[in-house]
């Protein structure tokens, strides 16, 4: 009571000057409170960011292993000579024994001799024990203890990866997850004698490393209740389903369980990065007139220039000549002397044949789409297979030369042509573009003429359809 009698004794404007005075001394605790409270939560802050953001998955942290046998690898280490790159990769490649000539050579990953496996049973009565070997590389693999690795990823001698698109798959997925990521075989009957939740090794698989450490660990107590099994992959998909995790399919890796020519499997590829091709000792080469290993050397020619482009399928049409041109690009072009709707071309054109499995000799079908491969030559689209493939600063060239067939034809035939030139940008997908990819689509350019025709490649236009006109 007495301090309100005395504040009334004060004058106003002294009055007015206290309350300033009150109010600005609040108005500082205030913000020295706050500043407070920020910088001591700004470690938990950035704690938390770090946890939930990571830099994208490179070349480097990725360790391979890669299953062999001293007889085989003679024969086949020039493929995986085509697709490592010393310095940025790491891993082994799984031998029985070390090799007897002992050169060491820097463009091919190092050797490494499995441990002995012979404490284990085998009672699969006409398979090969080596599968036990080979199904051992995932944990050996493991205990090679590299360091700063988000995936492991396994193939065979016979394995051609492309590593961008590899390392560009594996970006979709978060690596601290568990993750089996690979492909089925080609064939139905393989796939229901085997599992279609297994990835099939010749394809190539991955296991991302929180889910590898763990696999390593029990691998040997699992795969000794599983001696009845035939290969190396069954007993991985069945110690992986007993850890409770699935397979995730990419369909950019490649069993290629087909014989002969592969023409019309290669050139209908689906909508995603190619990461693997397989067996290429079992098909003919995928260009004419070349070795299996030379030709596989010039596909991978122009995957170097543009990986993410490579066998992407696109289709445009000449409305003057009625032509519907297929473009698989780095790889081989088909023109239609007649219209073709964009559906009928999607499936693969039959040129290869059906596997045949020794156990009961039956093929089975197919687990994509084929269409028919017509037996006359010269009903058959013209092919133009690449030629070079060059890079500028505002555009990649590639040329298709004409692959020659003793038919007659007019002038109204796309068989006149000679050659085609293709223009493209590089294709550089990001993550949410490689989870829903759309086709590219493109023009015949008013240049063409004569025996030579020009194709520029773009992105479609948001409501473009891919139609003739």
């Amino acid at each position: 009571m007495q301090d309100s009698q005395q504040l009334n004794k004060i004058p106003s404007s002294s009055r007015s000057l206290y309350l300033v005075f009150i109010s600005s001394s609040v108005c500082v605790i205030y913000l020295l409170v706050s500043l407070f409270l920020v910088e001591f939560s700004k470690p938990a802050d950035l704690f938390s960011i770090s946890e939930g953001v990571q830099a994208p998955t490179r070349l480097e942290h990725v360790v391979f292993g890669i299953s062999s046998d001293s007889n085989s690898w003679r024969a086949r280490k020039d493929y995986v000579k085509l697709w490592w790159k010393p310095n940025r990769m790491r891993g082994c490649v799984f031998l029985e024994n070390r090799p007897q000539r002992n050169i060491s050579d820097s463009s091919l990953p190092p050797v490494c001799v499995s441990e002995d496996t012979s404490r284990f049973r085998y009672t699969y009565r006409w398979g090969y024990r080596s599968a036990i070997r080979i199904a051992r590389v995932v944990k050996e693999t493991v205990l090679l203890n590299h360091s700063n690795v988000r995936w492991y990823v396994f193939g065979e001698d016979d394995t051609v990866f492309l590593p961008e698109n590899l390392v560009k798959t594996l970006r979709k997925y978060d690596h601290r997850l568990w993750y089996y990521i690979g492909a089925n075989s080609d064939i139905y009957e393989q796939n229901h004698a085997f599992g279609f939740e297994m990835a099939f090794s010749g394809a190539g698989f991955a296991i991302s490393a929180s889910l590898a450490e763990v696999l390593a660990k029990i691998f040997d107590s699992c795969i000794e209740r599983y001696p009845h099994l035939y290969g190396s992959e069954s007993r991985i998909y069945n110690c992986l389903a007993e850890l409770g995790v699935g397979l995730t399919r990419e369909p950019g890796f490649h069993q290629l369980d087909v014989r002969g020519n592969a023409f019309g499997l290669l050139a209908s590829h689906p909508l995603t990065p190619l990461v693997s091709l397989h067996l290429m000792d079992h098909i003919d080469p995928v260009f004419p007139n070349m070795t299996r290993s030379k030709a596989m050397e010039h596909l991978l020619k122009a995957a170097n220039v543009d990986s993410e482009r490579i066998l992407q399928q696109t289709v445009c049409y000449d409305r003057w000549f009625s032509w519907t041109i297929s473009v698989t690009w780095g790889y081989a072009i088909q023109v239609h002397s007649r219209h073709v709707f964009l559906p009928d071309l999607l499936p693969a054109e039959e040129t290869f044949r059906k596997l045949k499995l020794k156990r009961n000799n039956i093929s089975g079908g197919y687990t994509f789409n084929t269409r028919e491969h017509h037996p006359d030559p010269c009903q058959r689209p013209t092919i133009f297979f690449l030629d070079s493939v060059s890079s500028g600063k505002n555009s990649i060239q590639t040329i298709y030369k004409k692959y020659y067939e003793n038919c007659s034809y007019d002038m109204g035939s796309p068989r006149k042509l000679d050659e085609i030139r293709v223009f493209s940008q590089q294709l550089d997908l990001d993550t949410m573009q490689l989870q829903a990819p759309r086709r590219h689509c493109c023009d015949v350019l008013p240049s063409s003429g004569g025996k030579l025709m020009e194709i520029a490649i773009r992105e479609c236009r948001k409501d473009e359809m891919i139609y003739m006109h």
